[in-house]
């Protein structure tokens, strides 16, 4: 196994803690500490409690991740924008 392999796993954002740091639930349930990562951050995506992520784990250490993808909901009932508006 080369050391840059990483494993991508999917969750749910389930608290927003201090210094940029989020606490995520994965689909198998596991509950680990995430960071945004530098694209994320470069962008200002935000992340908010309740949003589906992706993460890539390293093998070595399973307790942390590192978010590279905020899944948007589709379902939701937000307004269509104004005109005028971007």
């Amino acid at each position: 196994m080369a050391k840059e392999e990483l494993i991508e796993m999917h969750g749910k954002v389930e608290d927003v803690l201090p210094d940029s740091r989020y606490r995520v639930v994965l689909d198998n349930g596991h509950s680990l500490v995430a960071y945004t990562a530098g694209r994320m951050k470069k962008h200002h995506i935000r992340i908010l409690a309740g949003d589906r992520v992706s993460l890539e784990l390293s093998p070595y250490d399973l307790s942390k991740g590192r978010i590279t993808f905020r899944h948007l909901d589709r379902s939701g009932s937000r307004p269509p924008p104004r005109a005028g508006q971007r």
